[in-house]
């Protein structure tokens, strides 16, 4: 298709409606001016044969855009001309096919210029077209008139696409200037097929249009996540008791970890990881180990709190990882329950959570059985 089908832009015109400035083809719109929306699209939609029509006080603007299979010709007095002109420049060597669009139409989908060319496939020649849908009247001196039957009325939109000789010999026959190309196939007896349309594919003409072509954009835009990594580390040592608190699921043990709250070491840490990710210091910092209201105090309240401070600053926790490293007891039997505790706790899927274990191989503390440390990563991401 990029070889046999050629896009021409017609981007000569002066576009006064669109107020003071710069013509509206070259005005800036998110990083770009429209001319590079425009082309970006149509490469979108498979084209990489492009003539673009530029308006002789514009050639050197040029020198800005991406010119990846441009041919850039200088344009007429009016639009026929210019499309005139570009159509003499291909015919140098020339396309099957030739599509014809606006240069202030940044927004054609590949589906509608898809469409087109399908349809050049069993006609002459095809445009995409919105129906009108609202009440149609008559003015004169600023009041209603006579209602218009709007039965079988379109909006035109761009590309138009053609074969190539026979809009080539169109364009010769034809006199005078004409609003779109269409009408000047039609007029050398060439059947126009109506493809479907996009509201988005609009001509950008008055000043207002500029912010509806922005919304359009950062609607297309996909937004940059937010991706936040923290990491937890925490120890606890055994003392006394008959199980070991640990990942909010009371393990039976002939030991106990000992320490300020419960002493959950994997809870902990996973807390740890979800406030450093939020640039929160750790667990001390918000639950101060000198207060006493926190003496043994259920570590599920450390872990709530600080998954509804990322929810708070506009974060969801994506996933966790909580590795717990011991000797004795064996997690295993016991880390399909410790995740979904966790993820209730937390409000998530069961499958965001993952809780493993391993050992030091007798070496170091936890290898003598001394107590247990755990490490955690959590991501966050923004909402």
């Amino acid at each position: 298709m990029s070889n046999s089908t050629a896009a021409i832009i017609v981007a000569a015109g002066r576009g006064t409606r669109a107020g003071d400035g710069l013509p509206k083809q070259w005005r800036l719109l998110g990083e770009g001016c429209v001319l590079d929306h425009t082309l970006d699209a149509l490469r979108a939609g498979g084209l990489t044969r492009l003539v673009l029509v530029l308006h002789a006080d514009d050639i050197a603007r040029a020198a800005s855009l991406d010119l990846r299979g441009v041919t850039i010709v200088t344009g007429g007095a009016t639009r026929t001309a210019s499309v005139r002109a570009a159509l003499n420049a291909l015919a140098a060597d020339p396309p099957d096919r030739v599509l014809i669009h606006d240069g202030a139409r940044p927004f054609a989908s590949p589906r509608v210029i898809g469409d087109v060319i399908a349809a050049l496939g069993r006609n002459p020649a095809a445009a995409p077209a919105l129906a009108v849908v609202d009440a149609l009247w008559r003015g004169a001196d600023g009041a209603v008139g006579v209602p218009v039957p709007r039965d079988g009325l379109y909006r035109a939109q761009t590309p138009q696409g053609f074969h190539f000789a026979p809009l080539l010999a169109a364009h010769k026959a034809w006199q005078g200037d004409a609003p779109d190309d269409v009408e000047i196939a039609r007029a050398h007896g060439l059947r126009a097929a109506l493809v479907a349309g996009c509201e988005d594919n609009f001509k950008l003409t008055y000043p207002a249009d500029f912010a509806r072509a922005e919304a359009i954009l950062q609607r297309r835009t996909p937004q940059m996540t937010d991706i936040r990594l923290g990491n937890g580390y925490d120890v606890h040592r055994f003392g006394p008791g008959d199980g070991c608190w640990l990942c909010g699921v009371k393990v039976p043990h002939d030991r106990a970890l000992q320490g300020h709250s419960d002493a959950d070491v994997g809870m902990h840490a996973l807390t740890d990881a979800i406030y450093g990710a939020l640039a929160e210091g750790d667990i001390g910092r918000h639950f101060p180990p000198s207060d006493p209201q926190w003496k043994g105090a259920a570590s599920h309240i450390f872990l709530r709190h600080a998954i509804e401070l990322a929810r708070a600053r506009g974060f969801r926790l994506a996933n966790c990882d909580v590795t717990l490293v011991c000797e004795h007891p064996k997690i295993g039997p016991h880390a399909e329950t410790m995740r979904v505790a966790l993820a209730e706790i937390m409000g998530i899927e069961v499958a965001c959570v993952s809780v493993k274990a391993t050992t030091s191989e007798r070496l170091g503390f936890t290898g003598r059985e001394e107590g247990i440390a755990a490490l955690a990563t959590a991501c966050l991401s923004s909402l």
